[in-house]
């Protein structure tokens, strides 16, 4: 898959996986950053970190439709029943990290890297700011 990339991009790729892996082997969870996804349907009670999902990374190589239209992701953080078995037998993100297209399921860290606890959100979205919680009595 790299040699088809162009040099910046895979650098660009390369630090990516570096800092996921070098996050976890410092015993360190990711940060999750402006714009990406966390998942925390089933993580923490499975005992699992919860998922980051770099959106913004994937959306550089990949037109919407892909997933939200081709793979059936819904269009909301938290909307899709995804679970570990799904995955594996190639649904939502198994069907790409299936080993052949990008790193198997295998590598649980690389994904599952967020503090535990995470709630599912796409993290500081714009809509999360300018919508304040209404108190009620």
């Amino acid at each position: 898959m790299n040699q088809f990339l162009p040099p910046r991009q895979r650098a660009v790729l390369t630090a990516l996986v570096l800092f996921f892996v070098a996050g976890d082997w410092l015993g360190q969870s990711t940060q999750a950053e402006y714009g990406d996804v966390v998942i925390n349907n089933y993580s923490d009670d499975a005992g699992m970190r919860p998922v980051v999902f770099p959106h913004w990374f994937h959306r550089i190589r990949y037109r919407c439709k892909v997933c939200h239209g081709d793979l059936g992701f819904e269009f909301k953080a938290g909307g899709n029943d995804i679970n570990m078995l799904k995955i594996i037998d190639g649904e939502y993100c198994g069907a790409c990290h299936n080993g052949e297209h990008a790193w198997a399921v295998e590598n649980c860290d690389v994904c599952h890297s967020a503090k535990p606890g995470t709630p599912t959100q796409v993290h500081e979205s714009t809509l999360q700011k300018l919508i304040a919680p209404v108190d009620r009595p």
